[in-house]
This record gives C-alpha cells, structure tokens and sequence, in this order.
C-alpha cells in the first residue's frame, strides 16, 4: 500500500489489505455567484460525465500537491487556497486495487479557466448540480459540502462503474489522519 494513502484509518481488516491507488479531486468555487467549477471528462475513465477536477497521485509529490498540479492541467487555474473536505474510497467488483481519492474545495485561485484536452470547464449553480451526468456517488456526498461538513465515503460498485452495491457515508469532525 502507499504510504500516503490514510485509508487504513477507516477500513475493515480485509480493505486494509488491498492495494490502493490514490486520486485527487478539487472543486473551484465561485462563493460570489454560488457557483463550482465542474469539467466535463473528453477522454479516458469517466468520459462524458462532469467531475471536478483531479487524477492519480505521482509518487513523488503530496496529495495536496498532485491535486494543485492536476488542476492546472485539466482547468489553467492554480489554487491559492485550498481545504480538504473529503475522503472518498471505491471499491469495483473484481478489481483488486481500490480508489482513495481525497476531494478539495478551491476557494482561492489564480489563472484563466481554459479547455484542456482531457476537460470541457463549466460552472454550475452550487444547488443544480448536473448529477444526471455525473458519477453515481456525487449526488450522495454533494449536500456534506453544501453543509460544509467533512466528510468520509466508502461506495462498493459493481464491474459497471454506476451501480452502487453498497455504502457507507458520514460527517467527521476533523480529516486530521490526512
């Protein structure tokens, strides 16, 4: 497992044990105008659905450096703020190596929103969220940050990537073993 993943802090024994790879997803928020900044995936795994913006973790950079990084390169914005709001792990039916993704909040940010080859940028309102054409997940820990609680996730997903088998959702005080 890698040492940065945290998800030992949380799972079960036999979760533990599995491999982990880790991921990143930051959401821009325009509080002004209640919006967030979504981008629609153009290529790769989960084309054609809106998420924030993120991806894999290099091995030599921190979490919170592979979210600024994956940012820039999906959106053009660099985060000059940002808080850790989440924790979400993904488990797919017959795959071994689950996800640990650590989701962020942008409040602050530099640049110019550009179209990536990878992301279509688009705000949305805070409170209409297009979950019709996002991950089957989002729409269940979205209102944790509308509420602006901290929160933790573990969604097991059948081999389809949509449908979720099973659960386990909640606030936390603090993300503080991140």
């Amino acid at each position: 497992m890698d040492s940065r993943s945290v998800a030992h802090h949380i799972e079960d024994s036999d979760h533990q044990a599995m491999a982990h790879r880790l991921y990143t997803l930051v959401f821009p928020l325009d509080s002004d105008n209640n919006r967030v900044l979504l981008g629609l995936k153009k290529r790769g795994f989960g084309c054609n659905k809106f998420n924030g913006f993120g991806g894999k973790v290099e091995a030599t950079e921190t979490i919170a450096e592979g979210a600024v990084r994956e940012l820039v390169e999906e959106s053009g914005l660099v985060a000059t703020s940002m808080q850790n709001c989440g924790l979400l792990l993904f488990y797919f039916e017959n795959d071994p190596v689950a996800m640990e993704v650590h989701v962020y909040l942008a409040h602050t940010y530099e640049g110019t929103v550009i179209e990536s080859d990878e992301m279509r940028p688009q705000w949305f309102d805070i409170h209409d969220m297009p979950f019709s054409q996002m991950w089957a997940d989002d729409s269940r820990w979205w209102p944790f940050v509308l509420r602006g609680e901290k929160f933790v996730g573990q969604f097991w997903l059948k081999a389809d990537q949509a449908t979720i088998t099973r659960e386990h959702l909640y606030a936390v005080e603090s993300l503080g073993f991140v």
